[in-house]
């Protein structure tokens, strides 16, 4: 919401604030209702659709007739002839080809969404709040770097030529969003741009005007981006496209000052809207912390609970760190058993090395003495048997010569 109890007037022809102030209108400062200005458009916008629908004809423009049952084929209508692909194929249904569509749209459905009159009273004064807010403005794209002040009163845009008011809008910063429209300029996507929709662009501000400033609207509509609206008739088309709310809006002095006859404040009604009363904060002031530490909310409230400490009782035979509370010399005794540990632990190594030092320099003479002797027996063993297998050798040999010999004097003897 906007804090500034005054808004400053500035002149459409260059010349800076004219040096008049406006009071800020109550509804400036309403609460800014997301979910309901979201709401509001989706079903205001609904009512802009136009009838459409298919054609009652659609899938039924063909000749076709149920074969009946008995032909172990679907019941379905079936084109007659022969002599063509399309004869006997299945007609009508919304599973055939060139069938009708299921559940085919009809222009007579429910187009329009009511909508509550004070719900829509709620999202156009979101709206305008809205839009006295810098940050929201700026979220929602506007170039406002170069604009004095928001919201943007100007003192008159009376005139029906469009030169005159681009002149005006330039004089009071808009160059840059004038430009920023311009340049967003793009054929639409889709099938929008054969149906007269070609072409898509940004919105840029809004001109609210009196009805007696009609002449604004001649001036303003061949301006790209630019919309004119009476203060009389503000909608949420207008004031939140797309449902967002934030729109730059420049005001002329005489709708400004009729906001809070239209409106009303948060202590009278408006005159124009039947009287409609505006939406109060649910909380005046969001500083939290001032609100809990005042005088009148510390005096009713309770004093804070405060829970004793009770201390655990720990076992100091398990938990060393309540030793060492209890008793300051355990690491000490800890550190010196230690170390008795270790003198022990080498003393008994150095002992056991003694004894086993001795015995092992026995033992390795006595292994190596035995071993040779070992060894020595077994090459005695394979000597004794390799000279036993040459005698063996050298007697067979012996055995066959002197068999030879005694077959010689046979064949001798004979052969006398």
């Amino acid at each position: 919401m906007s804090a500034r109890p005054t808004i400053t007037v500035y002149s459409h022809d260059g010349k800076g604030a004219t040096g008049e102030t406006l009071q800020l209108p109550e509804v400036l400062t309403a609460p800014i209702r997301h979910d309901i200005v979201n709401v509001i458009h989706n079903s205001v916008a609904r009512n802009k659709r136009q009838a459409r629908g298919v054609s009652t004809l659609a899938g039924h423009q063909t000749s076709a007739e149920s074969w009946g049952t008995g032909r172990a084929v679907a019941r379905i209508p079936r084109v007659g002839g022969s002599g063509s692909h399309r004869s006997g194929q299945g007609a009508f249904g919304n599973m055939c080809r060139k069938g009708h569509m299921f559940a085919p749209l009809k222009v007579y459905r429910k187009w329009h969404q009511k909508t509550n009159l004070n719900e829509r009273r709620h999202a156009v004064a979101s709206a305008l709040a809205a839009s006295a807010v810098t940050p929201l403005v700026m979220a929602r794209g506007h170039k406002i770097e170069k604009i004095p002040e928001i919201p943007l009163v100007v003192d008159a845009l009376d005139s029906t030529k469009a030169k005159d008011i681009l002149k005006a809008l330039l004089n009071v910063g808009l160059g840059d969003e004038l430009r920023r429209v311009a340049l967003s300029k793009k054929i639409r996507a889709g099938k929008g741009k054969m149906r007269n929709r070609r072409y898509v662009k940004k919105r840029g501000p809004l001109i609210v005007h009196d009805i007696t400033e009609k002449s604004v609207r001649l001036g303003a509509r061949n301006l790209m981006g630019v919309d004119t609206c009476r203060v009389q008739k503000l909608n949420i088309l207008q004031l939140a496209p797309g449902g967002h709310v934030g729109r730059l809006i420049i005001w002329t002095k005489k709708a400004f000052q009729n906001l809070n006859t239209i409106f009303g404040t948060y202590k009278t009604a408006g005159t124009e809207k039947g009287g409609y009363r505006l939406q109060r904060h649910l909380l005046g002031s969001a500083d939290l912390s001032r609100l809990i530490n005042s005088d009148q909310i510390q005096s009713v409230i309770r004093a804070p609970k405060t829970n004793e400490v009770h201390n655990r009782k720990k076992n100091p035979l398990r938990n060393t760190q309540e030793m060492r509370r209890l008793n300051p010399f355990e690491a000490q005794r800890k550190k010196l058993d230690q170390q008795l540990q270790e003198k022990r632990s080498e003393a008994r190594k150095a002992k056991i090395n003694k004894k086993r030092g001795k015995l092992g320099q026995d033992f390795i003479k006595d292994f190596h003495k035995n071993v040779q002797e070992s060894q020595k027996r077994d090459e005695d063993i394979w000597y004794a048997k390799d000279s036993a297998e040459e005698e063996e050798e050298n007697g067979e040999e012996d055995d066959d010569n002197n068999n030879a010999g005694g077959d010689d004097d046979d064949n001798e003897e004979d052969a006398e």
